[in-house]
């Protein structure tokens, strides 16, 4: 493709985002008058959405919720690390200030971060992030090691992997104190699949995960 035609079709994609922008405005205040209003006027979400940055699982389309229905934060492998301030301060405020009622880790089999924590090799800067997929690969080995089919070994370590995460969410003190005090958020993990669309609920037993990490992590003192 010439320089010139690339500089063409940039462009186009470009401004083709603000014509959908124009007319989906357009849409919702012929459907509701008072829609931009009432979106402006401030959001209580009831979910915590801690996905996958894979631009194939936006949480609003695959799950049906509206605009102020899910505060969302998505980062390579929905991963919930304890020195990311990024995730922590978005749990933090999700939790003391928005009151969100439901919190979920959400991955998807076919993980691409996954896969590159699986394999032997150097990548750089995502060396330390993917690490954290690697720990999880470790507490897990036997099992993991002994299932044959490659793909396989990778879906589950992608159920593995969601099922740490959300106890990592489990641990935090603005999650503990919160179910103490109100008897929510609920943690929830969930798994999409390309193949159907599907979402996997991994029935996460969020009372019986949270008992048995307050042996070690309890912070409601």
């Amino acid at each position: 493709m010439a320089e010139q035609d690339i500089t063409k079709y940039l462009r186009q994609t470009h401004d083709s985002v603000f014509e959908h922008n124009k007319a989906w405005a357009a849409e919702q205040s012929k459907k509701d008058p008072s829609y931009f209003a009432k979106l402006s006027a401030g959001q209580s979400p009831e979910y915590l959405w801690i996905g996958c940055s894979d631009s194939r699982i936006p949480a609003e389309v695959i799950t049906g919720l509206e605009p102020g229905e899910a505060f969302v934060h998505r980062n390579i492998a929905n991963l919930v690390c304890n020195t990311d301030l990024n995730v922590m301060s978005v749990i933090n405020y999700a939790v003391e200030h928005l009151k969100v009622k439901h919190i979920v880790v959400c991955g998807h089999y076919g993980c691409g971060g996954v896969q590159a924590a699986m394999t032997p090799k150097d990548l750089g800067i995502l060396n330390p992030w993917l690490r954290n997929i690697r720990d999880v690969y470790r507490l897990h080995e036997k099992e993991l090691d002994a299932i044959p089919d490659q793909t396989a070994r990778y879906n589950r370590l992608v159920e593995l992997n969601v099922i740490e995460q959300c106890r990592n969410v489990i641990k935090t003190a603005a999650v503990q104190q919160s179910y103490a005090k109100n008897k929510f958020p609920i943690v929830h993990g969930w798994v999409f699949g390309f193949h159907d669309g599907l979402l996997k609920d991994l029935e996460i037993n969020f009372e019986k995960v949270l008992s048995d990490i307050q042996k070690i992590y309890n912070l409601t003192a």
